[in-house]
């Protein structure tokens, strides 16, 4: 393997674990700080006991969050330099403002909310946890801003063969973070809500104590979880309507739809070799008309397919990579405009599927517990903690199609502005040796394994104490006898 596809693997296995701990941050938080709102103003322990609970769960996702989130800044130096030198003017400034402002705020108000149990007064306390949560989706919103400008660069200009920054107005106000934002956010709240109802269900089956607790954990991730699956709906629609204007490739990749269409046929399951962009011998099933609405809301405009887009893309930003050494293997080849079929197809399916599952599993779960109820067969264990792991998965199929749709560019051409601010990705690595990238790929890579294993191990440790582990003057629970063994293996291997 060459210095790129051991650079791209480094980065995307470091980020994919990352992002398991982002959105549960951001959902949990801001339910947690609901959990304490709900204990101030009526008093009722149950809730001061639930935030106690889940703000544990919060804290050990958060620490191991900031762990992993900061070797993603170190890989742009390590691995990704090229690309840091041609985009730092512009790429530096929303990272710069959620280093300097969201995280600053984020870890001061999350110190004081940690440290100030039985030390503020309620109130000031409770503040302390919505700052927090709020910081959490400032930062989000910053992140998702740098990345976005590299889905759709605005706000700059070509000065030197590099871009400069005009507007970081222009560059916070993309409409592509705009559409992103609220799609992540929702994505964060389905992946904390099914957090609540596979850990509260999986202790209602196991009849723990503080029945009231879990049943009322239920409900409100069962209903936060519906609830941002349908944000996921609308939120998602915008974003796929942006991309057919700005990434037209990505869309035509997501559909594996390799020859024009109007009106264009929505592909539901498609069945053999979606890999070549001929699509000879693939069956599709489709719903007519429907990728045309998805695209123009219009059930007869046009899609155009990969065929005909290739050769638009040649036209643009070249046939060949120019001849230069620093390209390895690519050198003065011939550029591949369509992404990994069978992972941009798959993956935009796999996002939608177990989006929707995980939507589907805690409005089931909700009906098998309603008025009292707990079934007590093993399978409702299986479904409760099989459940948590499902929009986990679908957060991470998203972010895969999203970033592997839009190859070969690394910075994506803006189709209707700023000429000449693109960068494709061979071009973005480091001039590093194979053996150095791949040393780093091992390490960071056994790093995270033992980071996941420390995870999994303090998670399971603090589910099966339940509330009483987390109280004051309390430990983490007892140790499990051996009856419970064999349930704790379930548990982590669903988280």
């Amino acid at each position: 393997m060459d210095v790129l596809d051991l650079a791209r693997w480094q980065f995307g296995i470091t980020t994919v674990y990352h992002f398991l701990m982002v959105p549960l941050t951001i959902g949990l938080s801001l339910l947690v700080a609901g959990m304490q709102t709900a204990w101030v103003r009526t008093g009722d322990r149950k809730y001061y006991k639930m935030t106690k609970f889940w703000g544990k769960l919060l804290l050990i996702n958060f620490a191991m969050g900031v762990v992993t989130g900061i070797v993603q800044e170190f890989q742009f130096g390590m691995t990704w330099s090229a690309y840091s030198r041609f985009v730092g003017d512009v790429f530096g400034a929303p990272l710069a403002m959620e280093g300097l402002v969201a995280f600053f705020v984020e870890s001061t108000f999350l110190g004081l909310w940690i440290f100030g149990w039985d030390r503020l007064p309620r109130k000031v306390h409770l503040a302390c946890a919505w700052a927090f949560s709020t910081a959490t989706m400032a930062s989000a919103y910053f992140i998702l801003a740098a990345n976005s400008w590299m889905q759709h660069p605005v706000g700059a200009e070509l000065v030197d063969g590099r871009p400069r920054l005009t507007s970081i107005w222009a560059v916070l106000g993309n409409n592509t973070v705009l559409v992103a934002f609220p799609h992540t956010i929702f994505g964060a709240f389905a992946v904390a809500g099914s957090f609540l109802v596979g850990i509260a269900a999986w202790h209602l089956w196991k009849r723990s104590a503080e029945e009231p607790v879990w049943r009322s954990s239920v409900k409100l991730g069962t209903w936060v979880g519906v609830v941002a699956f349908a944000g996921l709906a609308v939120s998602g629609d915008l974003q796929g309507k942006l991309m057919f204007e700005q990434q037209p490739m990505k869309m035509a990749a997501a559909e594996a739809l390799c020859h024009t269409e109007r009106p264009a046929a929505f592909s539901v399951f498609a069945i053999g070799d979606v890999s070549r962009p001929d699509c000879e011998n693939v069956k599709s099933v489709t719903v007519p008309a429907l990728l045309s609405f998805l695209a123009h809301n219009d059930f007869t405009s046009e899609v155009k397919g990969i065929e005909e887009l290739v050769p638009m893309y040649q036209a643009k930003y070249g046939t060949n990579y120019p001849v230069d050494e620093r390209l390895g293997e690519l050198s003065g080849k011939p550029i591949d405009y369509v992404p990994l079929l069978p992972v941009t197809y798959w993956g935009f399916r796999l996002m939608i599927g177990f989006g929707a599952i995980a939507a589907g599993a805690g409005l089931l779960i909700l009906w098998l517990t309603r008025g009292g109820r707990v079934p007590t067969g093993r399978w409702f264990r299986l479904l409760a903690l099989g459940s948590i792991a499902t929009p986990f998965l679908a957060n991470s199929f998203g972010w895969i199609f999203t970033e592997m749709g839009r190859q070969p560019f690394v910075v994506v051409p803006n189709p209707s502005g700023v000429d000449g601010v693109w960068m494709f990705t061979a071009r973005a690595v480091s001039n590093s040796t194979p053996g150095e990238v791949l040393t780093s790929l091992i390490a960071l890579t056994l790093v995270y394994g033992v980071l996941a294993c420390v995870e999994v191990f303090l998670v399971r440790r603090y589910v099966r104490g339940g509330v009483a582990g987390v109280l004051p003057d309390h430990g983490p629970g007892p140790k499990p006898d051996q009856a419970d063994r064999k349930d704790d293996d379930v548990l982590s291997f669903a988280y």
